[in-house]
């Protein structure tokens, strides 16, 4: 299988594949031209709804485009910028996190309920008590526990909530502070700022626990540093393979997709190594899912935008793993 543009008609990106009765469902964001200048906040980015693509076949066959499922004018405590979702079945009921800022210029995660997988889905009135920033996985266990990772640094505002106390005044660039005046920097030899897994409550999707950090180890059981390449910066997925845990993320500024492995949900995880090499634009965003018995890579790029970083187009390949369970990059 060639790697392929999955819906070249439309902008979108930050995919989310899951497959709910036999059919294979992608939750993306969507990419529009809004005028936004380019800024480390994300400003430029300025999604408002999401939609929903089916297929029957994702090497060969078209994508059914199921309309609007969410708009931000339906949220009530939401401003603007919807960015990444994810969606999971609870009891027959399909769960939408989403994260979008709220009023006052901060991100939120938020929920919405369908009775199918292709919505409409209706938000709830409030966002998850305790949530912040961006980038929701949601990942439902062999035991039916439900699990959210989420964090993006820089316009993600994951660096707000546990930045150093001390920080230096050069060095890694952790993005901007929450006076949205100043930036944050640490050492390159400091740890790295992990993202956040957090066990759901079993009725209405809220955090039924304090958010945990994630940790990504070293080979030699250290925690990866901020001037690493391969360190975590936004886009958590978290998919299950013979037993184990692969949490893979991308690395922003360095424009890495990796993984790590762990033993269970909560980690820590142990490094393993690049799935996909740079491609273009600025952001890369991933999910990997397995459908009719093979294992696919979706991700977004900015080529037929001729490198517009925010209208991106979603993509799919195939991936393999070896005998010892590593992915081929």
């Amino acid at each position: 299988m060639k790697v392929r543009y999955l819906f070249p008609s439309d902008y979108m990106a930050d995919p989310a594949a899951h497959v709910f009765n036999g059919k294979l469902y992608i939750y993306p964001s969507h990419d529009r031209e809004a005028g936004a200048a380019f800024d480390d906040d994300g400003g430029h980015f300025q999604m408002r709804d999401y939609h929903v693509l089916s297929f029957d076949d994702i090497e060969n066959g078209e994508a059914t485009d199921h309309g609007v499922i969410l708009d931000v004018d339906q949220v009530p405590w939401a401003e603007k910028q919807m960015w990444d979702s994810d969606v999971v079945e609870k009891d027959g009921k399909y769960y939408l996190i989403f994260s979008a800022k709220d009023y006052n210029g901060v991100f939120h995660l938020g929920v919405a309920v369908a009775e199918r997988p292709e919505g409409p889905f209706v938000p709830q009135e409030h966002p998850i008590r305790g949530s912040f920033s961006i980038d929701p996985c949601v990942f439902k266990d062999d035991d039916g526990q439900i699990y959210t990772y989420f964090g993006g640094l820089w316009g993600g505002q994951l660096q707000w909530y546990q930045a150093p106390a001390k920080l230096q005044k050069e060095g890694i660039d952790l993005g901007p502070a929450s006076d949205r005046k100043t930036q944050l920097f640490t050492t390159a030899d400091s740890p790295a700022l992990p993202s956040f897994v957090v066990r759901m409550s079993n009725d209405v999707m809220q955090f039924a626990e304090a958010p945990r950090s994630v940790v990504i180890l070293d080979k030699e059981g250290q925690p990866l540093k901020a001037g690493d390449p391969h360190r975590f910066f936004e886009a958590s997925w978290m998919h299950k393979y013979n037993g184990k845990y692969y949490f893979s993320y991308s690395t922003g500024d360095s424009h890495y997709l990796c993984y790590a492995i762990g033993d269970n949900p909560y980690g820590p995880f142990t490094y393993q190594g690049v799935i996909l090499e740079p491609v273009v634009g600025w952001t890369t965003h991933h999910c990997i899912c397995e459908y009719k018995g093979r294992w696919y890579l979706f991700h977004h790029d900015s080529q037929p935008s001729g490198g517009k970083t925010w209208l991106r187009s979603l993509k799919v390949k195939p991936i393999s793993y070896d005998e010892e369970g590593r992915i081929l990059p």
